[in-house]
């Protein structure tokens, strides 16, 4: 009981909220803005484990947009990339991957990109890029790859890619199959992140099933995961498990759900993830070498079923704490850190997107710490964002729009 009473004495110290105050707002008895969520968590009883790590308040002065439909007509769009000369990759959860030019024009479908088992919440899923030195570009997607038996599982496919307007790919590699294949069609993970130092971070889900989510709590599988992996397909020589082999020698972080969001934050040289947590308990991380996040061992939140997973425990030694979550979930999916090229306040800024939420999410940070949480309303469901060379947000939605995102004029 006494190691509880700290825990407990910071939980207390969180931003109380109270009434709103209109247009949204809300404030607390200290005349601050309080929290956005201000219902009940799914996790009764449930406490954060230090002060700001759920519920942060929202930033003294809120973001005023205006949203625009930049493109249309897309087939359940997945992944959205930013090109350097203002064009972007787009993929269509179908099977197809397209460009989308600077003025908002979305051309024919791309050859050459792989098979993909389109059921549940597969197919044609995350897009990556980045220029090579003569000019060309390294495309890589992610999808779900149909198996022996009915089975599949996350794979990354990459090609050199060229041309002026639309892409065409040389042949594809596969540089990354997760391992065990699953018969289930859900929670693959399937963000790519380009590292500085050239490798390859991939994110995997734990599949969906009981059955299948005990596999995140080992090393011996890819299932639950973040992996690197070399530009080629090999494990990245300094991985905390190489020496092991097998599929060991890729894992980078284990104890994961479903991350959907991950991306390279420059200030601080790391790649941050955000994972869907089950009814209750996305989770915010900072995911560091040979370290275990928890999953299905202790998590915020319950199962859908209103029942505790495992022993309904948030906590244990040995297991990282998130560095924030939501409860209730916005149900995240896609995740940039923001120049401040064109909205100058979020530079540094994390913006996430939300399937649940309906809305891109900002998190303000305090070195390594979340201090503010804004979130932007977007009339359906956000699926990715991405920054244009304008510094304008764009954002996929799941109805088959993308949004420009721009400063209100005053």
């Amino acid at each position: 009981m006494l190691r509880l009473l700290p825990i407990l004495a910071l939980a207390l110290a969180l931003p109380a909220c109270s009434s709103q105050t209109g247009a949204g707002e809300e404030t607390t008895a200290a005349g601050t803005r309080g929290p956005v969520e201000t219902g009940g968590p799914n996790g009764e009883g449930q406490r954060p484990a230090f002060a700001g790590q759920t519920r942060a308040p929202q930033p003294e002065t809120l973001t005023q947009v205006d949203k625009a439909v930049f493109a249309s007509d897309l087939a359940q769009p997945w992944g959205l990339e930013a090109l350097p000369d203002g064009r972007f990759l787009v993929t269509e959860k179908p099977g197809r991957l397209r460009v989308i030019t600077a003025d908002g024009r979305v051309l024919g479908p791309i050859d050459g990109v792989p098979e993909v088992d389109a059921r549940g919440q597969g197919g044609l899923l995350d897009v990556a890029a980045k220029p090579n030195p003569d000019g060309s570009f390294t495309v890589c997607l992610s999808y779900a790859e149909p198996r022996d038996g009915g089975a599949n599982a996350t794979a990354v496919a990459c090609a050199r890619a060229s041309g002026a307007e639309n892409i065409r790919l040389e042949p594809m590699r596969v540089v990354f199959r997760q391992q065990p294949a699953w018969r289930s069609t859900g929670h693959y993970g399937s963000r790519i992140v380009f590292a500085p130092d050239g490798n390859i971070f991939i994110t995997t889900g734990e599949r969906m099933s009981e059955e299948s989510r005990v596999n995140a709590q080992t090393n011996d599988n890819t299932i639950g995961k973040v992996v690197r992996i070399a530009a080629d397909g090999s494990a990245a020589r300094d991985n905390p498990f190489a020496a092991q082999g097998g599929e060991a020698q890729y894992v980078w972080s284990l104890g994961h759900r479903n991350l959907q969001a991950a991306a390279w934050r420059t200030e601080t040289g790391a790649l941050w993830t955000v994972e869907h947590g089950p009814k209750g308990g996305d989770e915010l991380n900072r995911p560091q070498a040979g370290k275990n996040y928890g999953w299905p061992v202790i998590t915020y939140g319950v199962d859908y079923n209103g029942r505790p997973i495992g022993e309904g425990i948030t906590a244990k030694e040995g297991l990282e704490q998130p560095v924030y979550y939501w409860d209730p979930v916005i149900a995240p999916s896609g995740m940039i850190f923001h120049s401040g090229k064109l909205f100058t306040s979020w530079r540094g800024n994390a913006l996430i997107g939300g399937l649940g939420s309906r809305s891109v999410t900002r998190l303000v940070f305090d070195g390594d710490r979340v201090a503010n949480e804004e979130r932007i309303a977007i009339d359906g469901r956000v699926r990715d964002v991405a920054e244009g060379v304008d510094g304008a947000l764009y954002v996929s939605v799941d109805d088959g729009r993308i949004l420009k995102l721009t400063p209100k004029a005053p």
